[in-house]
């Protein structure tokens, strides 16, 4: 990953320059991440009773 594409990343998911301080590389992938998969419609969300089975 460039400097650039990181900061793109940064900016498209709102943070501030100033809390880089207190996240590393992987947390912001993540976040990126994460972010990406918030407009997924997922065919089957577990319920109460399906996380107990598991």
């Amino acid at each position: 990953m460039t400097t650039p594409l990181f900061l793109l990343r940064c900016v498209q998911i709102g943070l501030h320059i100033s809390e880089l301080d207190l996240l590393t590389i992987g947390t912001v992938n993540d976040m990126y991440v994460e972010m990406s998969n918030d407009d997924w419609d997922y065919p089957e969300i577990a319920t109460q009773e399906m996380m107990d089975r598991f």
